[in-house]
């Protein structure tokens, strides 16, 4: 319920309660931060669907404006009229917002504070806008936030997705790297083998955020021919799929599987992946390498790469368990 507060000796403002929206995209914490860093990229997606961004003017330092100009399907327009007052980069932005009709008139303002950070497959944002409504007429406005906010963030992966160099709907792109990684656990080799072939083991580091990610589907059967399937649904509603099939098992040495990577029905990347085990002592070094073919923009060798190592990070703290 919204509450009242002084907003000065003549008058009082509504303030709803704040709203928060938390979104995973399949990319680095670079390039979604780089998404709010200027006017020709905020103009491509920072509008709720069927709006437009005919104007903006973005300097991402603090003082610098945020402005943008949102024209709906009828030619109204409304602007946000906003100052950076905090800019951490890759990691946080806070910027106070006020919106106003076409003749300059507020409406409501809305301190918004945006958090960025690693998460399976990428990077997860965080949104948290504070509404201080001046118009209580406009209390419309507040309360389409939640679908407002849902098409924008929409619009905003299609932006990552092109930033990444993805292609127009019709057109087709393929990527190829290849990368390695390596960790060393302080754990024995038959631990880690479990860690990376046991479902009940797996199931600690190898799965989205809790409370931010709802599992779907998960069973593995690591054996040649065997299979492996993860599916979950992020806050944001997209499900993402992992789909593998095992060539080569070599207790306490060698896997080897290919893998099919989907968000929703769209067909993201297929990768091809070497993991080798050695024994040192009480510990393992694990070997990881892929090969991959990142497909229409989707994902990139950097932002995999940066994912299977928060992952490799995440097997390593379930052996502290």
């Amino acid at each position: 319920m919204a509450r009242v507060i002084e907003a000065n000796k003549e008058a009082t403002v509504l303030q709803p309660p704040p709203f928060r929206i938390s979104r995973v995209f399949h990319a680095r914490r670079e390039a979604v931060f780089k998404a709010w860093s200027s006017a020709d990229h905020v103009k491509r997606w920072f509008s709720p669907e069927t709006y437009s961004v005919p104007d903006a003017k973005v300097e991402m330092h603090v003082g610098g404006p945020f402005e943008v100009c949102m024209r709906s399907p009828t030619g109204d327009e409304h602007w946000v009229r906003g100052t950076f007052v905090e800019v951490t980069p890759q990691r946080r932005l806070v910027i106070d917002m006020r919106v106003t009709d076409s003749a300059g008139k507020p409406l409501f303002g809305a301190h918004t504070e945006v958090d960025f950070a690693d998460a399976l497959g990428g990077t997860r944002m965080d949104v948290v806008q504070t509404y201080t409504l001046i118009d209580p007429s406009m209390a419309w406005m507040v309360a389409g936030a939640p679908e407002g906010w849902r098409t924008t963030l929409d619009k905003l992966e299609k932006e990552v997705v092109r930033m990444q160099g993805g292609a127009e709907t019709g057109v087709r792109s393929v990527v190829h790297a290849t990368f390695h990684l390596e960790r060393t656990y302080d754990a024995p080799v038959a631990r880690v083998w479990k860690a990376l072939t046991d479902e009940k083991a797996k199931q600690k580091w190898f799965g989205g955020t809790p409370g931010r990610w709802e599992l779907l589907e998960r069973h593995m059967d690591v054996r040649v021919g065997g299979s492996e399937r993860l599916k979950g649904r992020w806050e944001g509603g997209v499900v993402s799929t992992f789909d593998a099939t095992y060539h080569d098992v070599i207790p306490h040495e060698r896997l080897i599987y290919s893998y099919v990577m989907h968000l929703d029905d769209k067909k993201i990347s297929v990768s091809l992946a070497t993991m080798q085990l050695k024994a040192e002592g009480g510990k393992t070094t694990l070997q990881v390498s892929e090969q991959g073919a990142f497909l229409d923009g989707y994902d990139d060798a950097g932002s995999r790469e940066h994912g299977t190592g928060y992952l490799l990070d995440a097997l390593g703290a379930s052996l502290r368990d």
